[in-house]
């Protein structure tokens, strides 16, 4: 380990903008290798976190210090051009190709993730449309079926099998067609009566 501190899952949570369980979990998925619990807490270094992709809540780097030489367009090349190139400087470079690495990786398996989705709901469409037919069909099937309704039903007989008062049977289906109202809605919860 290096000399860099350690921290509690609650001052990482707090550097890194994100929640202490986003910490947890991501420590007990194995993101944090360095992580120790010493004395009942977990105390995680700060390279782990950059090597997981957070970013701590760093101090904005110091204003360059004026030109002694009146020109300060010209230091301001020098210190842009050596800027990058210091022993500190490689550690953040390797922390910062590694977190758009992790980025990466998880745009890459957010694509898969899409296109898996993109492609089951296109099966469902074509299942769907494929179940609709079928329906279309069935009901031009059904529709001669109805039509046969139409023809005149034989006389009824003499003696009706229901009993005295029961309803007379009329000749013609057309006119019950006309007059008889539809049979009430059932309640959509299915309530039992």
């Amino acid at each position: 380990m290096s000399d860099r501190p350690l921290l509690t899952q609650r001052e990482a949570a707090a550097a890194c903008d994100v929640s202490r369980t986003t910490i947890r979990r991501r420590r007990e998925a194995g993101e944090f290798p360095g992580a120790v619990q010493v004395d009942g807490t977990w105390k995680i270094p700060v390279e782990d976190l950059l090597a997981a992709g957070l970013r701590l809540h760093a101090p904005a780097p110091p204003d360059p210090a004026p030109d002694p030489g009146g020109d300060q367009g010209q230091g301001e090349a020098v210190a842009s051009a050596g800027a990058g190139h210091g022993p500190g400087q490689e550690g953040a470079i390797a922390a910062e190709v590694e977190r758009l690495r992790t980025e990466l990786a998880q745009a890459r398996e957010e694509l898969t993730a899409e296109r898996t989705r993109r492609l089951v709901a296109e099966t469902e469409a074509n299942e769907r449309a494929e179940h609709i037919a079928n329906l279309q069909m069935a009901l031009t099937a059904l529709v001669p079926a109805l039509e046969r309704a139409a023809i005149p039903a034989p006389a009824a007989p003499a003696n009706p099998v229901f009993g005295p008062g029961s309803v007379p049977v009329p000749a013609d289906p057309a006119e019950t067609a006309e007059t008889q109202q539809p049979a009430p809605r059932r309640r959509w919860w299915g309530g039992r009566r």
